[in-house]
């Protein structure tokens, strides 16, 4: 809501609730912890972890970040589109974001199972250690974000946000793109630097 008089620049804002961010400043603490000691471990034992990293499939992964990041843009174009009053569109948007969101949970689930099914186990290695730890940590963090998503949906189904309104939706936005970005930079760590 726009509460600057006329003629006058609204305030600046932070997007969403202000709660979300505090949040997302702890998941990225958490992260960022997690990545910094997987780089240490890996320094230590690169032969360990470039034997491992040679058992991945890049393509399940590589599919898996052009989902959330197909995610993120109709995410934000769920923004957008409440924020124009676009309530029609906002929900296809949101509801596109859950479908992509499920798409990567079925790909990474399935990915999962591949190597429980090879008998890896977060006992097998150091590097099955953190790749089974920083992807399901990850995985969590997904799911998460499609319940978010999905109830921010349902409240849009309900009429509940608008150009007036949509605090909700920028929220669920804020998380689901701390979900994409976690992502990215775990896809490059551990799929693709060597």
């Amino acid at each position: 809501m726009n509460t600057a008089a006329p003629g006058l620049a609204a305030p600046p804002r932070v997007p969403g609730d202000l709660a979300m961010w505090f949040f997302i400043l702890a998941e990225l603490t958490v992260f960022g912890i997690f990545f910094a000691v997987y780089g240490v471990a890996r320094q230590r034992d690169a032969a360990l972890f470039a034997a491992g990293q040679a058992q991945l499939l890049l393509w399940p992964a590589l599919l898996n970040t052009l989902l959330l990041i197909a995610g993120s843009a109709t995410v934000a174009a769920a923004v957008r589109a409440f924020a124009a009053n676009l309530v029609a569109s906002g929900r296809r948007y949101l509801l596109a974001t859950l479908l992509l969101g499920g798409g990567f949970v079925l790909l990474k689930g399935w990915e999962f199972a591949t190597k429980f099914a090879a008998g890896i186990t977060l006992s097998s290695s150091d590097f099955w250690m953190f790749y089974l730890s920083l992807t399901f940590f990850h995985f969590l963090h997904v799911i998460l974000g499609l319940v978010i998503v999905a109830a921010v949906y349902v409240h849009a189904r309900r009429g509940a946000y608008d150009a007036a309104n949509h605090d909700g939706v920028e929220t669920a936005a804020a998380y689901w793109h701390m979900v994409d970005l976690v992502w990215v930079v775990l896809f490059a760590l551990v799929y693709v630097a060597r």
